[in-house]
């Protein structure tokens, strides 16, 4: 660590809330009040404390700096810039605008240096948990000579009113992730007003009842910032809470008000200004305001440079140099479709179960693939036989428990995926993927690849009842951009499901699965066929009358239906859709054969907008408009019509 004089940090603050407050006004809306509350935070850790290298901002053993409230995006922005990141003065003062790498919260793939795109509070620092997790992991596999870099994460108020940060902050308690640091702005103002309106906890005793380890100091002091971190990094048993009193709006006439979330006008951006003793031009910074971190690009590359030295004499062993170049590259082995289990021959099995051998037939040839279950394992297939569970003594494990936290545990894989090496999956029941919806969202946003094992798909979980019987999130998953919803009819679609999830580096991979044991598809090329999103598993002879379009458990009933038409004379397809966004990717051409131009019966045990995409006006949706019912599955296929005779019997009103 290089100690910086004060004078030139407080030059460097200075140029942090006076960018803030000129991008703010140029775009004419925005937040001032974190960057200009918290700017000797980001001046002492940036420039004294983080290890970064801003020519190579991917660097696998850079420590990571994670802006949870993204909301004070011109912090983050503006120490990107200073500390010599692909971000001009000419980006900052297209803040907020359309197509500029400035965007109003920042945004992973979209700006140098961005390490995971945050807005809604809690996600970040659910992130930084799963970066500092993963980065102990692969520091179990391949040494600290390799591994060895922290995680640093700046949270609100808001922050830490959102649950889904106190579930990932007691996971990391739990897990003694003593690399993750994680300073508190406490300034006592949320949009609404001052914070004891709704919030009055303890927050220091709150996570020391996780785990962690707890200092207070002033935000603004530069030396306490100083000894802050000092101390946070001298340790590496327990994670480490800085709560840092600031003012929000410092330096501006909103100062220590809820105005402060918002723009400042035009004369109060002067009035700071003047405050702070600021006669530039706009976006226009004297050569004082980057002194503070003059050595931080020679720095980087020094250490940046020192570890590739370590990596060529780390990797004596031929085999843990290419296992160590596969799992940052995300490659697979050449034979993965040699290694799934063939089904084709198998009696009826649930699709969780076949998802569960899939998943260890191919654990030991893919090292990057660790994940768990919200609670649920066994229930859920997840757990890979013979590895160990991860634990604050071995971090050696393949093998998750994240407890009953679903939206930690989604926003954990954000971290572990954006953080490299690692290909997360994680699981529980589809209902409470309601639970974990926004870290899902932002996994699909952020392009990233998450693989979600949802069981227990349908009514059919049967006595648990409406509350655990999911009927309209297939359909909530599937309006969510840029996430792939397999619904498979059987073990051998699994597979297809599996290896999807496993290709995909574009996005998440969702998976509804079945508690209960469902036929094996008795057709040529099912795996193959499945790939493409869609296919037809009866045919008839002739152009088709009726299409009976269905998915997951349904595919059967679809099946028997138009066997048992075309046996009358009839000229009905069964066609089977396993994945809707991966079939609506594929070429009209192939659209057009299997779905045909006949009137469509669909069938899903699930809400009509499912599959509204596919129904058009006068065909017929065959589903849930109604919660479940508490009951075996086999009388609530009798009492929702899920039968084949039932589907059979309406096939037969759409041919008259």
């Amino acid at each position: 660590m290089t100690e910086i004089a004060a004078e030139v940090l407080r030059n460097a603050a200075t140029a942090i809330r006076v960018l803030t407050v000129d991008a703010v006004r140029a775009a004419g809306i925005g937040h001032v009040g974190l960057p200009l509350g918290c700017a000797e935070i980001g001046s002492v850790l940036f420039s004294e404390f983080l290890k970064h290298d801003p020519a190579d901002p991917t660097w696998i053993d850079r420590d990571r700096f994670v802006l949870s409230a993204g909301h004070g995006s011109m912090l983050l922005y503006s120490l990107l810039h200073l500390n010599g990141y692909a971000l001009s003065l000419e980006d900052i003062s297209r803040f907020r605008q359309l197509g500029s790498i400035t965007p109003g919260h920042p945004e992973h793939g979209v700006t140098p240096g961005v390490e995971t795109t945050t807005g809604p509070l809690g996600q970040g620092l659910g992130n930084a948990v799963g970066m500092a997790l993963a980065e102990r992991l692969l520091a179990a596999r391949f040494g600290n000579e390799l591994i060895d870099h922290r995680t640093y994460v700046l949270a609100s108020d808001g922050d830490m009113m959102e649950g889904v940060a106190s579930e990932a902050a007691s996971i990391a308690g739990h897990l003694k992730l003593g690399k993750l640091v994680c300073f508190y702005d406490d300034n006592g103002i949320t949009i609404d007003g001052k914070t004891e309106l709704s919030f009055s906890e303890d927050v220091a005793k709150r996570f020391e009842s996780y785990g962690w380890s707890v200092q207070a100091i002033d935000g603004h002091d530069l030396a306490q910032i100083r000894a802050a971190l000092s101390k946070a990094t001298a340790s590496e048993d327990r994670p480490q809470l800085i709560v840092a009193r600031t003012h929000i709006g410092y330096g501006s006439p909103k100062v220590d008000t809820s105005a402060a979330h918002g723009h400042l006008s035009d004369s109060s951006v002067e009035q700071t200004r003047a405050t702070l003793g600021w006669s530039h031009a706009p976006f226009s910074l004297p050569a004082e305001s980057y002194v503070a971190f003059a050595e931080v690009k020679a720095a980087g590359a020094a250490a940046n440079k020192a570890w590739r030295g370590r990596q060529e004499a780390a990797f004596k062993d031929a085999a843990l140099r290419a296992q160590w170049g596969r799992m940052l590259a995300r490659e697979l082995p050449v034979s993965l479709d040699e290694m799934f289990p063939d089904f084709s021959a198998d009696k009826p099995m649930a699709t969780r179960q076949a998802s569960g051998k899939i998943l260890n037939a191919l654990a030991a040839e893919i090292p990057s693939l660790i994940g768990g279950s919200a609670d649920l394992a066994g229930s859920n297939g997840t757990t890979q036989t013979g590895a160990k569970f991860v634990s604050a003594e071995d971090f050696a494990g393949r093998n998750l428990a994240f407890g009953v936290r679903e939206h930690g545990m989604g926003s954990i894989a954000n971290g572990l995926v954006l953080h490299g090496g690692i290909r997360p999956y994680v699981a529980t029941f589809l209902v409470f993927s309601d639970y974990m919806r926004p870290a899902i969202r932002l996994a699909a946003l952020m392009e990233q690849p998450v693989t979600y094992v949802f069981t227990h798909d349908s009514v059919f979980v049967g006595e648990d009842g409406p509350t655990h019987q999911p009927v309209e999130q297939v359909a909530a998953l599937r309006a969510i951009p840029n996430l792939e919803v397999w619904r498979p009819a059987d073990a051998r679609e699994t597979v297809a499901a599996w290896r999807s999830a496993l290709t995909r580096n574009d996005g998440p991979v969702a998976m509804a699965l079945t508690r209960q044991n469902v036929p094996t598809i008795e057709l040529a090329g099912v795996e193959e066929k499945a790939r493409r999103g869609g296919y037809t598993v009866v045919e008839c002879e002739g152009a088709p009358e009726l299409v009976i379009v269905a998915t997951g458990s349904e595919v059967s009933l679809a099946m028997d239906a138009a066997k048992a038409l075309n046996q009358e004379g009839r000229r009905v397809r069964a066609v089977s859709l396993p994945c809707l966004e991966v079939f609506e990717a594929q070429d009209t051409a192939y659209q057009a054969s299997v779905l045909g131009e006949a009137r469509r019966l669909c069938v899903e045990a699930g809400v009509p907008q499912g599959l509204a995409s596919v129904t058009r006006p006068g065909d017929r949706f065959h589903g849930m408009r109604t919660f479940g019912a508490s009951a075996s599955y086999q009388k609530l296929a009798q009492h929702f019509k899920f039968t084949s005779e039932a589907v059979t019997g309406v096939a037969r009103e759409l041919l008259g």
